[in-house]
């Protein structure tokens, strides 16, 4: 039997200012989906997973303060678990084998697949996982791993040397390259390397046994409690380039990593979301516009300019991906907007005198959600409903909620508030200058 782990981690910084720490890429609702609305990457590949007939043996990894969030957008289709930290490719692939083994799920002598949450593939690359439970066995190979052939000489992309292919359709790994210059991967093209797509396909068993030759444990339990401790561990890095016994699968079709401006826009269903407009010569220009004034953009060529609660970006496409540089070298402030199980949270205002923290943010509460019953021991609240219709509860006492309601939430007071529709509300919190206390960890 075959189960596919679906990566759902990563907070990059590359898709700034839309993507970040708490609204990961996979959640970005901008590609086209069948019938003319829009879906998120996370939503399109399990969808894909779905037509293929993987979803029944279909595990979701995610960052334990993520979990909501991906159930709310794959419908809550699946079964997901949460890291309790972020610690690579490898050990959030070691998790979730190890909650199949624990759940008694799966065995030892089951084929696991894995797979990124964030790509843009046809619907053929997602059937190709069916041929990996006979193609093991078949070619003798510990680990399988799905290529596809190079449309030009990227740089962003890691890639895959294989031998010459076999009549099993398959062929033996000679080697990796991570990242290489253009000229390189012009080299690599020509030895007919493969883009390396980031599944990787091998026995339970053989995963426990990596586990235990680094000294871990193979217990989910035992794992997870030693979690916070380990490092960051890749699984190009810790398993593929150190296994000699490695096959690739061939993928013809279509596929991309949609972990740049440059790729991302190239799957847009329109050069302009959002408010405002490309004006004159703009040719390969984008523009996305999450704010409610408009961005306008005149005369300007290849570059995409994003606009967010988060900040603003214009850049030229190619030299877009510098934003993460930029930012790594910048100190970061707090996010401004994130986004959750029951909805969407934006910070208005932070003021604060030295002694006094004032925060003002807009809620967003899907219609059927509620906000977790929580208690602030550090600050007080005033909530103002500025539209929809719901529920408001204090201490156990409910009272209807409605477009003008003010409620006022002592410290230590237990709130919640429920959305019967769509609801928006300014929620004022006054506390400690240094207080902790954050919107995203609702």
């Amino acid at each position: 039997m075959m189960h596919t782990i679906l990566l759902c981690g990563g907070s990059g910084q590359r898709l700034w200012p839309l993507s970040g720490s708490i609204r990961s890429k996979m959640f970005l609702q901008l590609l086209p989906a069948p019938g003319g609305d829009t879906e998120s990457m996370i939503g399109r590949v399990c969808r894909q997973l779905s037509q293929a007939g993987l979803d029944k043996s279909l595990l979701l990894v995610a960052h334990q303060e993520q979990v909501a969030l991906t159930q709310r957008y794959t419908g809550s289709n699946y079964p997901v678990i949460g890291e309790p930290c972020k610690r690579g490719t490898f050990t959030a692939a070691a998790f979730g084998a190890l909650h199949l083994l624990a759940t008694g799920k799966a065995q030892p002598e089951d084929i696991i697949c894995i797979a990124p949450a964030d790509m843009y593939a046809d619907d053929d690359f997602f059937r190709q996982f069916h041929r990996f439970e006979a193609l093991l066995p078949d070619s003798g190979a510990e680990l399988l791993l799905l290529g596809t052939k190079p449309a030009y000489p990227s740089e962003q992309y890691g890639y895959i040397v294989p031998a010459q292919e076999d009549d099993g359709g398959y062929a033996p790994v000679l080697s990796f390259a991570e990242k290489p210059d253009k000229v390189k991967a012009l080299e690599l093209m020509q030895e007919k390397a493969l883009w390396n797509c980031g599944v990787f396909a091998a026995r339970l068993g053989f995963l426990l046994e990596h586990l235990e030759r680094l000294g871990l444990p193979v217990e989910f339990a035992a794992l997870t409690a030693l979690y916070p401790e380990l490092p960051v561990r890749s699984f190009d890095k810790e398993v593929a380039e150190r296994n000699t016994k490695a096959v690739v699968v061939r993928h013809e079709g279509e596929w991309s990593d949609l972990g740049s401006w440059d790729t991302l826009t190239a799957r847009l269903p329109s050069q302009v979301i959002g408010v405002g407009g490309l004006w004159g010569e703009c040719g390969d220009s984008h523009l996305i516009n999450e704010l409610e004034v408009p961005l306008h953009v005149i005369g300007v060529s290849g570059i995409v300019a994003i606009a967010g609660p988060e900040g603003i970006l214009i850049a030229d496409k190619k030299d877009a991906n510098t934003i993460k540089d930029i930012l790594a070298e910048n100190s970061v402030t707090e996010p401004r907007y994130g986004e959750t199980g029951w909805g969407s949270y934006t910070v208005l205002d932070r003021e604060s005198d030295g002694s006094r923290l004032v925060l003002t943010a807009m809620l967003t509460l899907l219609p059927g959600h509620s906000i977790p019953e929580m208690t602030c021991d550090h600050c007080t609240k005033s909530w103002m409903i500025a539209s929809g219709h719901g529920e408001v509860r204090v201490d156990g006492c409910a009272a209807e909620a409605a477009a003008g309601g003010i409620y006022t939430i002592a410290r230590g007071q237990r709130h919640t508030v429920s959305a019967w529709s769509a609801m928006k509300l300014i929620e004022v919190q006054i506390g400690e200058a240094g207080d902790n206390q954050r919107r995203q960890n609702r």
